[in-house]
């Protein structure tokens, strides 16, 4: 791996200390509440009625802060109990069936609180959601379908299967890693194309499991790729190899990794698609920038090619770099988010060209992992 430079290093920490500021800003000015995303740089918190697969990442942000606050401060003590007051909440959903986002709002939260606090009980909040997500595996098709329809599987939930890997891990359930692992070769298989790049969503008979066509309700199109869909790819394979070990995992996480790069300018920020019209073509989503630096720093440590490692490595500080240097909000008093340039859905007009709350997320999650 590289070292930082004095003044990238210097960079980052004073974008961690803004980060800081801006979340602790919102928890004391809105408490208890999850936005999802700004407009006009101010959160949402009302009048809109919003998904809440999200909720995960103000909590994970703070849990960040705690881990990464000296033990015996003061600065510690605050961040875990807010984390602990945002992360209560959410432990009711661990049984909730009608959703593919489990993993979202655990892994940002108890997983790192169990990390944290070694008490057992969160552990089993982990285990009860992963076997949660678990059933809705389908055996016809195998996969864990979408919250979208029965015979949907999406990109999303690769950022979820890691729970279930998890929960098989703690447990031994073989069946529970059997379903992780059988979903992941499902979502490579028909999601993932041979140049790396990918596809949104896939639809399948619902009698039959076969594979019918592809999808995209946030892309430009079916046969494009959606920037931030190709992050969560890149990022979910890299955590499905973690757990597994299986080789095809790492192979696809690399093919994504490979395409963002290669598809990005010099400066690693992704259009929202790689496939836009040119009118469009100049908007950029910088939660799929955050979300691809945070899966190259983790993807880096894996790759046995020590080149490949460092290309991931040093792709990652670059976007990191350009992210401070151009999205962060430090400069804009009246801003509220900590990163601009952020987009939740562009055809419905929300959160477009603002902040969103995983891109902040994914975001401190990298610069923790780089300033370590």
């Amino acid at each position: 791996m590289i070292h930082l430079s004095s003044d990238t290093g210097e960079t980052f920490h004073q974008a961690f200390q803004f980060a800081q500021r801006q979340v602790k800003r919102l928890a004391e000015k809105h408490p208890g509440v999850y936005p999802v995303y700004t407009s006009d740089g101010k959160w949402i918190h009302e009048g809109v009625v919003l998904s809440r697969w999200s909720d995960g990442f103000l909590p994970g942000l703070m849990w960040i802060f705690a881990e990464s606050a000296d033990p015996d401060s003061s600065d510690s003590r605050y961040w875990t109990e807010q984390a602990a007051k945002f992360s209560l909440p959410l432990e009711e959903r661990k049984s909730d069936r009608n959703g593919h986002d489990l993993g979202f709002l655990f892994l940002s939260t108890y997983y790192r609180w169990y990390r944290k606090s070694k008490d057992a009980s969160k552990r089993d909040v982990l285990i009860e959601a992963g076997k949660t997500l678990a059933t809705r595996f389908r055996e016809r098709g195998q996969y864990i379908r979408s919250s979208v329809a029965d015979n949907s599987l999406t990109l999303d939930t690769m950022m979820n299967v890691g729970l279930v890997f998890y929960a098989a891990r703690e447990t031994g359930d073989r069946r529970l890693r059997e379903i992780a692992m059988r979903h992941s070769l499902t979502t490579r298989r028909f999601l993932v194309r041979g140049d790396g790049s990918t596809a949104q969503e896939g639809m399948f008979e619902s009698d039959t499991g076969e594979f019918l066509r592809h999808v995209s309700s946030q892309g430009y199109r079916s046969d494009s790729c959606w920037s931030r869909g190709l992050s969560w790819a890149l990022y979910g394979f890299t955590t499905a190899y973690e757990y597994s070990r299986d080789p095809h995992f790492i192979e696809t996480a690399q093919a994504c990794a490979d395409y963002y790069i290669t598809h990005c300018g010099p400066e690693g920020i992704a259009p929202w698609d790689f496939a836009a019209p040119p009118e469009t073509r100049t908007l950029v989503d910088t939660s799929a920038a955050a979300i691809a630096a945070s899966g190259m720093l983790r993807l880096a440590r894996l790759v046995p090619d020590s080149l490949k490692g460092h290309l991931y490595w040093s792709t990652a500080v670059r976007i990191l770099k350009s992210l401070c240097d151009q999205y962060l909000a430090k400069p804009d008093p009246k801003w509220e988010g900590i990163l601009k340039g952020g987009v939740y859905h562009v055809h419905k007009s929300l959160g477009v060209d603002e902040s969103v709350m995983w891109g902040e997320y994914f975001f401190v999650e990298a610069l923790q992992r780089v300033l370590r």
